[in-house]
Order: structure tokens, then sequence, then C-alpha cells
């Protein structure tokens, strides 16, 4: 009996440290301004063709926004003219995207992302 309980323990023991952990990931205080940026930029750069810049870089960008008590902005401009805002949660990583076509006053809520799906990369 002795011995099929200390094999559940061990069993249980390594099944939880071969799992993948996201909180890895997070720092304990907090999503940092720099890996926003860094996130969203992975993300954009798997997102979006950014051949069309090749020539001609400053035709896309990404930039840091406003940041408030719980969310970093961060804006890519697009060699369209449309700016996608990432509302990044300081505390978590959950990103709110959303579109604005400027040229036809047109705001989009494009959906979230898990930023730190990105910071691994």
């Amino acid at each position: 009996m002795k011995y099929i309980a200390l094999s559940l323990v061990c069993a249980a023991v390594l099944f939880c440290s071969c799992r993948e952990n996201k909180s890895e990931l997070a720092p304990s205080a907090g999503l940092t301004a720099e890996k926003a940026y860094e996130g969203v930029s992975n993300y954009c750069h798997s997102a979006y063709d950014w051949s069309v810049a090749e020539d001609n870089p400053s035709i896309m960008n990404l930039e840091m926004g406003e940041e408030t008590d719980s969310t970093y902005l961060v804006v890519f401009r697009s060699y369209t003219g449309a700016l996608v805002r990432f509302y990044v949660d300081k505390s978590n990583g959950a990103t709110r995207i959303v579109e604005y076509v400027p040229a036809l006053n047109i705001e989009d809520e494009a959906g979230t992302i898990d930023l730190f799906e990105y910071l691994a990369k």
C-alpha cells in the first residue's frame, strides 16, 4: 500500500513539473512597457505583411501610446494609414485590439490576444 501511495505522489510531482507554466513568463510585479512593446511587435510581425515596408521602413511603424494605471497602449500604423491600437493589461497581458481607419472614420473591435503567447517566441 505504501508503494502505491508513493508511486501516485511521484507521478503527480512528475506531471506537474512537466506542464508549461505561463506564470514563469509573467513577472510578479506585472508587465513592463518594454515587454508590452516587444509582445505587440512580435504579434504585428507575424500578423501583418511588412514586405511592403522593405524599401521605405517609415511607412509602417510601431510606437508606445499613452499609459494608464492598468493599461499600456501600443499603436501600429500600417502603410495604408490605418491605425491598430493594442490595449495591454499590465497585470495579466490580456490585449484588446482596436482597428481605426482615419480616412473613413471607422473604428472596429478586432479581438483579443494573450500577449504572453507572443513573448515566448
